[in-house]
């Protein structure tokens, strides 16, 4: 006999939006679908919060940025794509750089990180960010270990500069396990709308896992300051790492009308 259902569950079941999840689901159960409601309500009452947020940020002319890291696949642009989904476009930007130019490359490193912190009144969140050259760029022979050597004796400055200057700085890492990047590799090599994402250097990032593993290790020991230190977020469940990652903004920045639950 199955666990007998609330009339507030079957309501919730009942709704327009179960209906719909019930139909776009190919093998749904009761428990996920009630799952599925749970998430998407808890999500937009923390999206209403965020509105709250950006209000604020704008009316008070503070400066908002927020970094993204970790491994290929692990959730980034959709934790992104959720916390910005009712943000006013002009008083946000997602910054996520390109290779760099020719030009770009003779610069010091972090000027093209600069030209892209936020303004006055402005939140800016980087997918993937200055980061590139803690991990991903030595592991795939980007950069010669002069140049993050370099980088990692100066990023705890920069970070202190950056911040000294009014800039509020959260820094996310979204975790996963092997086995769940490479089926979200699967996933993306094997969908129509997505695989354009599988790049050369996703290919071997299996492969080079445990080195992946040893320059995080590194760039936590050395870069999760007091000023500036590092979320990690578990993020093999997308939904659950999404309402982390935006609790956590909420709770860091202490804007007016906040109203959470924890």
């Amino acid at each position: 006999m199955g666990t007998k259902l609330t009339d507030r569950e079957l309501k919730k079941l009942n709704s327009k939006k179960g209906l719909k999840i019930f139909l776009k689901e190919d093998n749904p159960s009761i428990s996920k679908v009630l799952r599925t409601l749970a998430y998407e309500e808890q999500l937009v009452k923390l999206q209403e919060e965020l509105i709250k947020l950006q209000n604020w940020v704008v009316e008070n002319n503070k400066k908002v940025l927020i970094l993204f890291e970790g491994r290929d696949a692990a959730g980034k642009g959709g934790a992104i794509r959720r916390i910005t989904e009712h943000l006013n476009p002009r008083e946000f930007r997602v910054v996520a750089l390109p290779k760099p130019t020719e030009e770009e490359t003779g610069q010091w490193y972090f000027q093209r990180y600069i030209n892209q912190l936020p303004k006055e009144g402005k939140i800016v969140f980087f997918d993937r960010s200055w980061y590139n050259r803690a991990i991903v760029e030595p592991v795939n022979d980007f950069c010669t270990k002069e140049a993050y050597e370099i980088f990692m004796n100066q990023v705890n400055d920069f970070e202190r500069m950056i911040t000294e200057s009014g800039i509020i700085l959260i820094k996310f890492y979204f975790s996963i396990s092997k086995d769940e990047q490479a089926k979200r590799f699967e996933d993306i090599k094997t969908s129509i709308v997505k695989k354009w994402k599988f790049s050369n250097v996703d290919r071997r990032a299996l492969e080079l896992w445990d080195q992946y593993t040893s320059y995080k290790k590194k760039m936590f020991q050395k870069t999760d300051t007091k000023i500036a230190p590092w979320i990690i977020v578990k993020a093999n469940k997308k939904s659950k790492a999404r309402i982390e990652a935006i609790a956590h903004i909420l709770r860091r920045i202490p804007y007016t009308g906040k109203k959470l639950n924890n």
